[in-house]
């Protein structure tokens, strides 16, 4: 059995003066929400094996502040050109190489392909969050994927929970 977490990045500040997508950073509530959810992953024991980001400014950012609030070695993030804006097919493509990392994988991207992703990989139905969205940025939905490393197959994916950051205790 394998461990999958699908987040997306934190919330980035659109009206931010940079030269192009891929460097817009985080807003303050992006700087906020990414620790809070990696301290929830810390006080649920899903410290990953793997951290596989985006390039993205803003997935990067959110990459980092998610492995220091779990004690994960920055250093050890993984980046990876193809997540950045990834489909779908392109994100099972990256996981399908990610067997014999580990057992845990936290996989941080963009939407629409996350929404895409966890949709197809729910055995049942998510949970939308009231405004009707499904992966709300710095969301987290945990898989329980069977068998040995993360060739995932439609359905086959058992939801554990979906948080997102408006949703933690405070």
């Amino acid at each position: 059995m394998s461990q999958l977490l699908l987040m997306r990045h934190a919330k980035s500040d659109r009206k931010s003066q940079v030269g192009s997508d891929i460097e817009r950073p985080l807003n303050k509530r992006g700087q906020r929400d990414a620790p809070r959810m990696g301290q929830w992953l810390k006080a649920l024991g899903l410290v990953p094996d793997v951290i596989l980001s985006s390039p993205a400014v803003r997935a990067r950012q959110t990459a980092d502040a998610v492995a220091k609030a779990l004690g994960f070695d920055t250093a050890q993030i993984g980046y990876s050109d193809a997540l950045y804006l990834a489909d779908r097919q392109t994100l099972l493509s990256q996981l399908a190489g990610m067997s014999g990392t580990g057992s845990r994988v936290l996989l941080v991207a963009h939407n629409p392909g996350m929404d895409d992703l966890v949709n197809w990989l729910a055995s049942e139905p998510p949970p939308l969050a009231e405004n009707g969205k499904l992966m709300t940025t710095a969301a987290v939905a945990l898989f329980e994927l069977p068998g040995e490393g993360f060739q995932a197959k439609k359905g086959q994916g058992l939801l554990q929970q979906l948080m997102r950051p408006r949703d933690l205790p405070e």
